[in-house]
Order: structure tokens, then sequence, then C-alpha cells
């Protein structure tokens, strides 16, 4: 009796992404950002291929370059080239923005469909949730940072523990928004027909969140994601900025804006590219997700 019913979802769900992409295609700022975002990962990931100097290589007669065709960016004051440690720094920054989104995601999604599937665990979870949400964001990180960097440095290493550390901290301070809205859709599909038809023919709780429940909550979903890594990316920025992320030889964006700033006046380009790297890979996934919303939202699609 079951198969009638996955063969109609199977062929409810083709059609509904078949008409997000159609919707997706004709957001131009979406597309936008999807190029932009693919193309920052593809330069980032791929570029030691292609581009053969060491981030961390001194050479200190080329110190202070500008723009030139062996080093693009220029070179800052150990001369260093500025885009090798753009393409290492940019490794670092996306990989903990990714890193840290999964964990949000995950959290955030375990707990809002508890929340919204289980009356009895309803009030305990979002008030937990409200109390989250009321902490102040930054003096926390800045106090995990301070409690746990010297710990974890010690155990796994300086950079893997302030990974650890850093992708730990943004991952359970950013999961309340994805609870709340992952909670209210699972509010609203458990009373719906083709959940109590499943319910009918004996399917259990698990079966019911894993197979009806979390692919109905999916759209959500990938819209807190790409939100997320766009949040994960900031925040790590700033407390590389401030001085209390990845230790100073280790390239991120965040750091390398915190070392251009002393050289602003007289090398104005060592804060302006990483800044801009930042800026261009927050504006495309925010792009990206704008678009994902309009295309994932029924009336849009209606529209």
């Amino acid at each position: 009796m079951t198969e009638p019913i996955e063969q109609t979802a199977s062929i409810q769900s083709h059609g509904k992404w078949a008409d997000i992409w159609a919707q997706f295609r004709h957001h131009k700022g979406a597309l936008f950002g999807g190029v932009l975002f693919i193309l920052i990962v593809a330069i980032v990931m791929l570029g030691p291929l292609f581009w053969h100097l060491e981030a961390n290589t001194i050479d200190i007669r080329a110190r202070n370059q500008g723009a030139s065709w062996a080093h693009p960016l220029g070179t800052d004051q150990l001369g260093r080239d500025t885009f090798a440690r753009l393409i290492a720094g940019g490794q670092t920054s996306i990989s903990v923005g990714l890193t840290a989104m999964i964990l949000s995601l995950f959290l955030g999604s375990f707990i809002g469909v508890l929340a919204g599937f289980y009356k009895r665990l309803d009030g305990l979870l979002m008030r937990m949730t409200d109390m989250f949400l009321s902490l102040p964001l930054l003096p926390l990180l800045l106090v995990m940072m301070l409690l746990f960097r010297d710990l974890l440095s010690q155990s796994f290493g300086p950079e893997r523990g302030m990974f650890i550390l850093i992708v730990f901290a943004i991952g359970i301070t950013s999961w309340m928004p994805t609870a709340r809205i992952v909670r209210a859709d699972v509010l609203a599909i458990k009373e719906r027909e083709f959940i109590l038809a499943a319910r009918s023919v004996g399917l259990g709780d698990a079966a019911l969140i894993l197979r009806h429940i979390l692919p109905n909550v999916f759209s959500p979903i990938m819209v807190s994601a790409t939100l997320g890594i766009a949040n994960a990316i900031i925040t790590e920025s700033a407390l590389s900025f401030l001085g209390l992320g990845f230790p100073p030889d280790f390239p991120t964006w965040g750091r390398l804006l915190n070392d251009g700033v002393e050289y602003l006046q007289l090398y104005p380009g060592r804060a302006i590219w990483p800044g801009l790297a930042i800026s261009l890979t927050v504006l495309s996934v925010n792009y990206l997700g704008d678009g994902l919303r309009d295309a994932l939202d029924p009336r849009s699609r209606e529209r």
C-alpha cells in the first residue's frame, strides 16, 4: 500500500524541483551569485595547482612590491606573495564557513524537528533556543577563544586546534534561526494528509521523520545553509581581525585584513584585496540564498 504513495510523492518531488530550477534561472542575482561563488571556490581550491608560489615563502628582496607579472597583487613587508596568501586564506575561511554551516544546520534541524514533532519537547527546546538567542554573540565567542584556545592547540596543534575551536564556536552559536524555521514547517507538515496516511499503515516516528518530514523541510534548510556560510565567514574573519583566530603565520582573509590595516596608508592594497574577497564571497552567497528563497517559496512560483 505504501508503494503508490511513494511513487506519487516521487513524481510530485520531481515536478517540484523542476519548477524550482525554472524559477531560480529567472533570478539574475541568484545566477550571478552562484557563478561568482563557484568561481571564487574554484580559484581558492584549484589555485595551488596553477600558482606555485607558497603563501609563507619569505623573500626580503621582493618586499613591499606593487603589482607585477611575478606578483599580480604585490608582496607584503616580508616579500610574501599576496595572491598566494589570498588563496591560502580563502581555503581556510571557506572551509571554516562550510564546516561551521554543516554543524549549525545539523543542530538546528535536529532541535527543530524534535520540537515540532514531539509536543512534549516543544516548550523545553524552544525556551532553550530563546536563551541562546539572548546571549551576546561576540563576547561569548571571545570568551570561548580565550578559554579553550591553549587547550585545543596543545591537543591538536595550533592550526587544527583553532580550526576545531572556531568551527565549534560558530556552529553552536548560530543554529537557532534554523531550529525556529524547521520547527514551524514541521508543525504544519505533520498534520498533512500524506503523514496521516503513512501513520495509518504503521510507519514509526523515526521512519516518518526520515522519509517524509525531513525531505519536506529541506527547502528552508537549503536557504539557511547559504546564509549560514556567509555568517560563518564573517564571524571567522572578525575573530581573525581581532587577533583571536588562527596563528599569525597561518593566513586567513580576516588575518590578512588585520595585517593590512597597519600599512593602509602606504600600501592600501593589502587591506583592500582580502576585504574585497570577503565582500564578494558574502555578497555571492547572499544573492544565492535570496534566489533560493524566492524559488523555494510556492507563492513565488505561482506568480
